[in-house]
């Protein structure tokens, strides 16, 4: 259910990590009040949850509390290590997009 205290924020996977996520690249996503704001180190495990199709393959999308190597976040178009990384507040609206760069060959 949707309420005024809920954010409404956008995730992309890319460079085939939609893959992982059932082969959509762009989620609308709505997060849930909490007591405490949401962080990105959060919304990785909310997505891992509520998103990761290929439950099995978890950790091409995550390496313990965090991505794994090789996956670039940026919010907005911003690189996530200028946010600061897993402590970072998500804002109403925010689009949080992840991009492999590992590539198989």
């Amino acid at each position: 259910m949707e309420n005024s205290d809920s954010l409404k924020i956008t995730t992309e996977f890319t460079s085939g990590l939609q893959i992982l996520f059932g082969h959509v690249k762009k989620h609308n996503v709505v997060l849930p009040k909490m007591e405490k704001p949401w962080t990105l180190g959060l919304l990785l495990f909310w997505i891992k949850d509520n998103l990761l199709i290929e439950k099995d393959k978890c950790d091409l999308f995550m390496k313990g509390n965090t991505v794994r190597p090789g996956i670039i976040v940026a919010v907005n178009d911003q690189d996530w290590e200028l946010l600061g990384n897993l402590n970072y507040q998500i804002k109403n609206n925010d689009n949080i997009t992840f991009i492999s760069t590992l590539h198989g060959g």
